[in-house]
């Protein structure tokens, strides 16, 4: 067992120290695309314009013969001028022919530049035990002078089972992803959806006096349970939450709908497989002007912030100071991404 003592030690002669807090900036969505296809390469720099986190793909969606691609994109857009966006890469699975060598490149060739790494498939602290001295071992040996930072995503139901673990197993570890395609398929879910609920899901009313009358259906959430779940165990670790892909790119309404059930229940972005979701999660993950007024007018009336008093009809007290503080402290943030007044 590792004394907490040596948490914040760098786990290789020379690597940089371990960070002691997450950094937190702008992170309405993560915009994928795959590093094998030259042109969207090339215009890397106008899409970091547009989005807080760019990444840099070279697991699903990129052939087996386009992997050495991929990674070449990746260190052909960490020499880019990105402005304020961050860099991420998505490398392939720990178990996979790809895997070590993407580390490895992404590291060595593009380590300077690069804020993290996704690890797909993540099932255990085992797996970020490994990865957290693999790159101690590559940032001593390309003498990087920060950590680069990990993000895992829950394909799994072990994965699942152990995320609370894995959000502690280092200080690395900058967040989570819901991965809801592979999970529904390990998890033996009858559907072939990426995300988003299932008309076969749902609850019906009672019946009424009538029994022969038609009865209300409503279609509930297959990934509310598990996205609560990563959300309490992001924030017991001070890490990041992210709802993950939404398959369906036509279907722009249903894709609000469900990066909007995550930012309620805390998640602080969404990936962005379309550059139609970037603007959706812009949206959903920025606070809208009636949030922010209304936060600012209860912080302004509750002064040293204890107490209770009625603000529009509702009750607002000290657990209300705490809610509208978190937006003010988003709203301020994104405001000064975006170049706006908030």
């Amino acid at each position: 067992m590792q004394s907490p003592k040596d948490f914040f030690k760098p786990l290789a002669v020379g690597a940089p120290a371990p960070v002691r807090e997450v950094p937190v900036g702008p992170s309405r969505m993560i915009h994928f695309f795959p590093g094998s296809n030259a042109k969207m390469v090339s215009k890397a720099p106008a899409m970091a314009a547009r989005v807080d986190i760019l990444l840099v793909n070279m697991e699903d969606g990129v052939p087996a013969d386009d992997k050495e691609a991929a990674r070449s994109g990746l260190v052909e857009v960490a020499a880019m001028d990105l402005g304020q966006a961050q860099l991420w890469t998505r490398v392939n699975s720990l178990d996979s022919p790809w895997g070590l060598d993407d580390i490895t490149t992404a590291v060595l060739e593009a380590g300077s530049n690069l804020d993290v790494i996704m690890i797909p498939k993540v099932e255990g602290p085992e797996d970020i035990h490994y990865v957290d001295r693999l790159l101690a071992q590559l940032e001593a040996k390309a003498g990087l002078e920060a950590p680069i930072l990990v993000h895992a995503i829950l394909e799994t139901a072990r994965g699942v089972a152990n995320v609370e673990a894995i959000c502690g197993a280092s200080p690395r570890m900058q967040g989570l992803s819901l991965g809801p395609a592979d999970l529904a398929a390990n998890r033996r879910m009858k559907t072939t959806r990426v995300g988003g609920g299932h008309p076969g899901y749902l609850v019906r009313a009672d019946p009424g006096d009538d029994a022969d009358a038609p009865r209300q259906t409503f279609q509930q959430d297959l990934w509310h349970y598990t996205v609560a779940r990563m959300v309490d165990a992001c924030v017991m670790h001070g890490i990041l939450p992210f709802y993950g892909p939404f398959g369906d790119i036509a279907d722009t309404t249903a894709c609000e709908d469900q990066f909007r059930n995550a930012y309620l229940l805390g998640c602080v972005g969404a990936w962005s497989l379309h550059p139609v979701q970037i603007d959706i999660a812009k949206k959903v993950f920025t606070p809208d002007a009636s949030e922010i007024d209304h936060a600012q007018r209860v912080v302004d009336a509750m002064g040293d912030g204890t107490g209770a008093l009625m603000i529009d009809g509702k009750m607002e007290d000290d657990a209300s100071v705490k809610q509208c503080l978190v937006v003010l402290a988003l709203a301020q943030q994104l405001a000064e991404r975006d170049g706006v007044a908030p």
